[in-house]
């Protein structure tokens, strides 16, 4: 299958060498290749990222000299071919095969007997990585550096858990039927699973597989969300008649979640600043049989979608590094910079500020990220506390029946850190706004300064 081959380095060229997130070539990358293929390109990419410091310098061992930048697709071939040995099941002389053939497809025999003599090399154990940091823990040094200053009881275990795929985790809809009935539905099914440990609303597969497979899928009896994304809309606490502001919405999952747990009743308005984005959600919505009004709009920029009138709840879902999902999203290793978190701080503090004021006084913020970087969790609302008055933070409930949880409380929020076999990284605070705050929302002035002249200002920061 040498298509399949080219197919997958290409995606890692472009994830590598042009900062790509995988979102963004992986669909056209199975495009290129038949159905029966596109697992195994998929599940190669993947590997291929997620090990990619430690196969990066595998190969840059073996090279007398590194490849030109124009043949980054030879480099990222290597990369693929080197991956196939150590971390799936292809057969040796098979993937040599291919690997090799794949130089022909691209255009460059040249390339043949590099690619075949650098893959038998290894075959035997004759390349030896160097033995940096970065290629041991597959993490690029800064975000290491970061990790050992946050956690430095706890970044090694972070640090693995980030190299294991995350499980296939679902929220049922709990309006439609009860978590036990439904794992009753699942194994007539033939699949296995069992309940969340924490949230009162998830099932985790055994195995993941096809949504299609899934019980009640297509009814949107269930959807596919993360335990600790789970929790967010169930510390939000919405309820039926009040209206509710899903800041940063895409691709849906939380905003169907509140829908949910009202029974349709709230008046939901959803936002993104992506239209593609925003496609997704009312996808997601329809599957569901829910409704929402959604507007394309940058959240930090009020005047594209606020009516003056203010939110019972808002849910504020913030831009982040992406930090704690890196298990799920390993190209984030490759594609963030260290400067990419300072302007997305700055971003976050604006989203703060603008979500505040258009809250009402006595409501309710969930401020969340994905994020286990300090300076965009308890540190941001540390300063959104200094120069915010009538800001409390409430605690968060947990369900009845929970003793042990996956996070790490503080007076400033709850961060989870990412788990094997259990959830994504995510950090949460929840806010309430003095009642006698905000009188001039009340009046149906915005009492918005304007934006500053931030470097965030108006992206969507993946």
């Amino acid at each position: 299958m040498p298509a399949a081959r080219v197919a997958a380095c290409l995606c890692v060229r472009l994830v590598w060498q042009e900062q790509q997130s995988l979102a963004e070539c992986l669909p056209a990358a199975l495009d290129q290749v038949p159905a029966r293929d596109r697992g195994f390109v998929q599940a190669l990419v993947y590997q291929t990222i997620r090990h990619f410091q430690e196969l990066d310098a595998l190969a840059r061992s073996a090279l007398n000299k590194p490849l030109k930048r124009k043949d980054g697709d030879i480099h990222s071939l290597i990369l693929v071919g080197l991956c196939q040995l150590r971390y799936m099941d292809t057969p040796d002389h098979a993937l040599v095969n291919a690997t090799v053939e794949a130089t022909q497809v691209l255009n460059k025999p040249w390339a043949r007997g590099l690619v075949n003599a650098l893959l038998r090399k290894a075959i035997r154990g004759q390349l030896t990585a160097p033995a940096t940091e970065e290629a041991r823990w597959n993490h690029p040094a800064w975000l290491l550096k970061q990790f050992r200053a946050a956690w430095p009881d706890h970044w090694q275990s972070l640090v693995e858990a980030n190299q294991t795929p995350g499980p296939m985790t679902l929220r049922l809809n709990l309006q439609q039927q009860t978590r036990a009935d439904w794992l009753t539905t699942l194994e007539a099914a033939g699949l296995a699973g069992q309940p969340t440990r924490i949230s009162p609303y998830g099932v985790t597969l055994t195995e993941a597989g096809p949504v299609d497979t899934i019980p009640g899928f297509s009814d949107g009896q269930v959807s596919v969300q993360d335990e600790a994304a789970q929790m967010a809309v169930h510390w939000l606490e919405p309820q039926p008649g009040e209206r509710i502001l899903d800041a940063c919405a895409a691709p849906g999952g939380k905003t169907g979640h509140i829908l949910e747990l009202t029974g349709g009743r709230a008046e939901v308005t959803a936002l993104d600043i992506s239209g593609r984005r925003l496609a997704r959600v009312e996808e997601n919505l329809q599957r569901l049989g829910l409704q929402a009004t959604l507007k394309k709009a940058a959240a930090e920029q009020p005047d594209q979608w606020w009516d003056g009138q203010p939110f019972d709840r808002i849910l504020l879902d913030v831009p982040c590094s992406g930090t704690g999902v890196i298990r799920r999203h390993p190209d984030i290793k490759l594609i963030r910079r260290p400067d990419d978190v300072a302007t997305l701080v700055a971003l976050q503090a604006r989203l703060l500020d603008v979500a505040w004021t258009a809250l009402k006084p006595g409501g309710t913020l969930l401020y969340a990220t994905c994020s286990v970087l300090p300076e965009e969790n308890s540190a941001q609302i540390e300063q959104f506390l200094a120069r915010t008055p009538g800001a409390d933070i409430e605690p968060l409930p947990y369900p009845d029946g929970v003793t042990e949880t996956h996070g790490l409380p503080g007076p400033l929020g709850e961060q989870w850190l990412p788990q094997k076999d259990g959830a994504d990284g995510f950090y949460y605070c929840r806010l309430r706004k003095h009642p006698d705050n905000g009188s001039s929302t009340q009046s149906g002035e915005s009492g918005i300064a304007p934006a500053p002249q931030d470097p965030g200002a108006g992206r969507n920061i993946p």
